[in-house]
């Protein structure tokens, strides 16, 4: 709310917590995409490391099954010389009855500097981030339908890396826009890095009118949405956050909603296409422009390693 101080920042205004990129000033965004471009070449080197974050501890704990985010901070933090320590949440002490705030205390006192938190509850991050000590910092990998900051730091990250000025672009977010956490994410990041037209496209199911309190324009025909777009980010069907039958089927959906090469012609000639993951092939994309080549998908892989690389460093060296 306005008037209260953000949470994720210290007193000197600095990112101690990433826990959403709502509210994120936009000299804070920049910087951490300027440090990520940083760490790019560590990829490079023979050894893939730098001391920045040697002796500190990072916890990652994903109450939520995930493959790549949780690789990627994992990598992300061996790269910058922590300790990393991957909870296995099936079968921690939370499983037992144990709470949410008791573990991260248990872990808490095991010299954990840095907590990774994904949880199916929007909000969960927040709390672990008001209940820390003030030399623990927490970084949300995603939380409910609620926000994946560090995806939307990743996704603007490839767009500034391909489209170099967000002042004029257009950018489409098609598909399962209603359950994904990455939409909202990707939205905030455009809107305070000054992108004049976000678009959000996909049947009346999955695209409720009110995402354009956020700033975003609301289509339902894919030509309409995806037309002169300069990127377009396409959703996976997040059928497992369903409740009854909000399509007919995924080919039905594919037929209306699929990006395939003859659809790409809509937006522009230089467009690139671009996905969080994991890709549902003939669902939402056709392979033909998954691997086609203005598609951008692995680029956002590798650059997702930066980008979280550059939260993690940021937030430790800025202790509240």
């Amino acid at each position: 709310m306005p008037g209260l101080r953000n949470p994720q920042l210290n007193k000197n205004g600095e990112l101690i917590h990433l826990l959403s990129i709502e509210r994120l000033p936009r000299e804070i965004v920049t910087h951490i995409l300027d440090t990520a471009t940083n760490f790019l070449s560590v990829n490079d080197r023979e050894v893939k490391k730098v001391p920045l974050l040697r002796g500190k501890s990072v916890f990652n704990l994903f109450f939520e099954n995930s493959t790549r985010t949780r690789t990627t901070f994992d990598i992300a933090a061996k790269r910058l010389s922590a300790d990393v320590f991957n909870l296995d949440i099936a079968r921690s002490s939370t499983s037992k009855g144990e709470t949410l705030l008791d573990t991260v205390d248990n872990l808490s006192a095991m010299a954990a500097d840095i907590f990774v938190v994904r949880h199916s509850q929007s909000g969960a991050p927040y709390l672990i981030a008001q209940h820390v000590a003030p030399h623990v910092h927490v970084v949300n990998a995603g939380d409910g339908r609620h926000s994946h900051p560090t995806q939307g730091l990743l996704d603007a990250y490839t767009i500034r890396h391909y489209k170099q000025d967000f002042s004029r672009l257009t950018v489409a977010i098609v598909g399962d826009v209603l359950h994904s956490r990455v939409a909202r994410s990707d939205i905030h990041a455009l809107k305070v890095l000054g992108c004049p037209d976000v678009r959000v496209v996909g049947p009346r199911t999955l695209v409720p009118a009110d995402f354009a309190q956020m700033g975003a324009r609301v289509f339902h025909r894919l030509e309409d949405g995806i037309r002169d777009a300069d990127v377009i980010i396409m959703l996976r069907l997040q059928n497992e956050r369903m409740s009854g039958a909000l399509l007919p089927s995924s080919q039905e959906y594919f037929k209306t909603f699929g990006l395939t090469p003859e659809k790409l012609r809509w937006a522009r000639p230089d467009a690139i296409v671009m996905h969080p993951g994991p890709i549902n092939r003939g669902v939402e994309i056709d392979s033909a422009v998954a691997d086609g080549p203005q598609a951008v998908i692995l680029s956002q892989v590798g650059f997702g390693i930066a980008v979280r690389m550059a939260v993690m460093a940021i937030v430790a060296g800025n202790e509240a």
